[in-house]
């Protein structure tokens, strides 16, 4: 199994979107990018950490591709607007690709630039880090499935 880490604004969207897919095993809300101390919501929703909310995913390579992961994760977040996903502002909902190896990095570098080249967002800039894999500090239970256990639809980001 292989794993995978991205920021792409509200967490719990970000994991329902993932777990949609198949050959995805898990995929954890949690935090990643800052302090590499434990962070609760709170102080990562204030903004004070540094980290970004962030959905770590297990998955099959003989099932899913890490391409297809990147295409899944620049499908449904907008990684043009600087730290802000939707209604959520600031530096924790940031567009990052935190990457796990050499390969993960130069794959995710690549289809950045294929969707910088496609022309999708016109002129505006793709902002989204792609930086190295750092501690990965797993959100509270709650957050888990979050969408799933209150039963709300998914999260969207209208563009």
């Amino acid at each position: 199994m292989t794993l995978a880490t991205f920021g792409a604004g509200c967490f719990w969207g970000v994991e329902y979107f993932f777990k949609q897919v198949e050959g995805v095993l898990d995929a954890k809300c949690g935090y990643m990018g800052g302090k590499d101390q434990f962070q609760t919501y709170q102080e990562v929703k204030e903004g004070q950490t540094g980290h970004a909310e962030v959905v770590q995913i297990e998955f099959d390579e003989k099932v899913v591709s890490y391409e297809t992961l990147l295409a899944v994760f620049w499908q449904n977040h907008n990684p043009t607007t600087l730290n802000k996903q939707g209604d959520d502002v600031g530096h924790q909902y940031r567009s990052a690709i935190f990457f796990h190896d050499e390969n993960q990095q130069q794959l995710a570098q690549f289809s950045k630039q294929q969707l910088t080249e496609s022309g999708k967002w016109g002129v505006r800039q793709i902002v989204t880090e792609i930086v190295p894999l750092q501690q990965f500090h797993q959100a509270e239970e709650y957050h888990q499935n979050y969408l799933e256990k209150n039963d709300l639809p998914s999260c969207h980001i209208s563009y």
